[in-house]
């Protein structure tokens, strides 16, 4: 399960008349910690903010799923309710959860939600959608340079170790 972190970054950005004015920003940051959201934020942002920023704020977010489309960027805040039985005691829970989803307007968020559980098990309500003042969203996405391939001269442990026990054996 991801666990997002909703970052605050206040920074000088340049109007249309290009006057400078500070302004404070919400991101989204899927992270393991504080600490990796915020090295995550600083560096996602340090290539697209011209000049200093800060990160003002970092909390845990209540948003259990995200949902892209690629038509536009306005993010949109939609509560789910539904109601589950308890296994062990058999009395009925309501459940609210949190996600976002793109959306042009609330209505076709409304829609997009709809679409995109229509696979969920038991029923569900879409009882609050409002937009976000979320920027922008930066799930984590398994990156090469963190995981870089095996170099040839390299084997892998299991083929050492064999060849150990071959050896061995043969000593024997």
């Amino acid at each position: 399960m991801r666990t997002w972190f909703l970052c605050k970054v206040k920074y000088a950005k340049e109007t249309e008349q290009g006057l400078l004015k500070n302004v404070s920003e919400q991101y989204l940051v899927d992270a393991v910690s504080f600490t990796e959201a915020e090295a995550r934020i600083y560096d996602m942002l340090g290539s697209v903010i011209r000049g200093d920023f800060q990160v003002t704020n970092i909390s845990k977010s209540n948003l259990v799923d995200v949902f892209f489309y690629e038509d536009i960027d306005i993010w949109h805040k939609c509560k789910i309710t539904y109601i589950v039985a308890d296994g062990d005691s058999g009395k009925e829970k309501k459940v609210t959860q949190f996600m976002i989803v793109t959306a042009h307007d609330v209505k076709e968020a409304y829609e997009r939600i709809f679409e995109s559980l229509n696979n969920m098990l038991v029923s569900f309500r879409v009882t609050e959608v409002t937009e976000s003042p979320i920027i922008e969203v930066f799930p984590y996405e398994k990156d090469e340079e963190l995981n870089p391939p095996i170099p040839e001269n390299l084997k892998p442990l299991r083929e050492v170790q064999a060849e150990l026990r071959e050896y061995e054996e043969k000593d024997e």
